[in-house]
C-alpha cells in the first residue's frame, strides 16, 4: 500500500497525487492523508467517478482516505466499511455533463491578477482531475491568452480536449490581441458558436 501525505497541500493537488499513484498500478490500495474536508470530498468524488472502493477515517486533526483499485469481481463482498462506487466510464461522464457550455472571458479570476492566475489554473486542474467536464469551452476577450501564450494552461487544456471537450477561441479576440498565429489548443471560433450553443446548452460564464 502506498501512503501519500498531502496534509497542508491545497486542492486539487491531493486528487492529482492520488490519480498519479493509481495510474502506476493495475490493482492495489493507496492511502492519502489530508487535513481538510474539502480534500476528503474531492478524493471521494474522484474515487466514485472512477469506480474505486473508498474509505474515510477521521483521526485527531486529519483524515485517512483509502482508495482501492482493481478489486477482484469474484470477491463475494467487500469490507463493510467500504462502498463500491458506481462505475462510470469517461463517455458516460461526458454524456452526463454534455449539457454545459462554458464561456471564459478572462485570463484571471477576481481583481488580484497574480492570485487570479493561480485560481484559474486551479479551476482547470480540478476540472481535469474530477472529470467535471462541459461539452464546449469558448474563450473570448483576454481569455484567449489561456489558449495561446499561457503555457501552463495550454498543457492542461490539451488534456481536457483529449477527454472529449470541444475548445474554441474567439477569432476577433485573437486578431485584436495579435494572437491569431499563436493558437495552441482548440480551434478558432466565431460569435455563431456562442449564439448556437447558448440555445442548445446550459451556459456558464467566467469573467
Amino acid at each position: 500500500m502506498e501512503l501519500i501525505d498531502a496534509r497542508g497541500i491545497p486542492c486539487p493537488k491531493p486528487v492529482m497525487l492520488a490519480e498519479e499513484a493509481l495510474s502506476r498500478i493495475s490493482e492495489g490500495i493507496i492511502e492519502i492523508l489530508v487535513d481538510n474536508e474539502a480534500s476528503v470530498k474531492n478524493l471521494t468524488r474522484f474515487a466514485n467517478k472512477n469506480g474505486f472502493y473508498t474509505e474515510n477515517l477521521k483521526e485527531d486533526n486529519y483524515w485517512r482516505v483509502k482508495i482501492v483499485k482493481g478489486y477482484p469481481c469474484e470477491i463475494e463482498s467487500p469490507p463493510e466499511s467500504m462502498k463500491r462506487a458506481e462505475e462510470v466510464t469517461s463517455s458516460e461522464v461526458l454524456s452526463r455533463l454534455s449539457e454545459y457550455f462554458l464561456i471564459v472571458a478572462t485570463d484571471t479570476m477576481g481583481r488580484d491578477e497574480e492570485l487570479g492566475r493561480v485560481l484559474m489554473k486551479s479551476f482547470f486542474e480540478t476540472m481535469k482531475v474530477t472529470k467535471e467536464l462541459p461539452k464546449i469551452i469558448f474563450f473570448m476577450n483576454t481569455g484567449v491568452k489561456l489558449t495561446t501564450i499561457n503555457e501552463e494552461l495550454i498543457l492542461i487544456l490539451k488534456d481536457i480536449e483529449e477527454m472529449g471537450v470541444e475548445i474554441f477561441s474567439c477569432g476577433t479576440c485573437l486578431k485584436y490581441y495579435n494572437l491569431e498565429s499563436s493558437l495552441k489548443v482548440g480551434y478558432r471560433g466565431t460569435s455563431n458558436h456562442i449564439i448556437e450553443n447558448m440555445k442548445d446548452y446550459r451556459t456558464v460564464w467566467i469573467g
